[in-house]
């Protein structure tokens, strides 16, 4: 048997792949009410009563009629206004979480044995 004393490790590698995936803030949504305040002008008619007494005199002069008119308010209609909140829409707001996949091309190193030979040595592969 013959004694070997020039011996050589080699140590062979290849490249492999650890995928993370890292959540990332693309954006943001702010979502709230706003009041908005529209002035309105509405005309609304109403309605009051009142006596009216006409007295009549006759003139110094005998021949015109002086009219005195008196006018006593007896009832009218006062505008109350009420405001009330109308639902007039129905705002949903959600979120959808949509997955796809991505495709990704990656060069991959891995290191192999070779040797050269020099001469005509004979070759045993065992």
């Amino acid at each position: 048997m013959a004694e070997n004393h020039n011996n050589h490790k080699l140590f062979l590698r290849e490249e492999q792949l650890d995928i993370s995936k890292e959540q990332v803030k693309t954006g943001e949504v702010i979502v709230h009410k706003e009041v908005v305040t529209e002035d309105k002008c509405i005309t609304v008619p109403v309605t009051r009563e009142e006596i009216v007494i006409e007295k009549r005199v006759l003139a110094e002069n005998k021949k015109d009629w002086l009219t005195e008119t008196i006018r006593i308010p007896v009832s009218e209609e006062r505008i109350e206004v009420i405001k009330h909140p109308v639902l007039l829409e129905d705002v949903e707001i959600y979120q959808n979480i949509y997955q796809n996949t991505q495709h990704i091309k990656i060069s991959l190193k891995k290191e192999k044995v070779k040797w050269t030979v020099k001469g005509n040595p004979k070759i045993h592969v065992r």
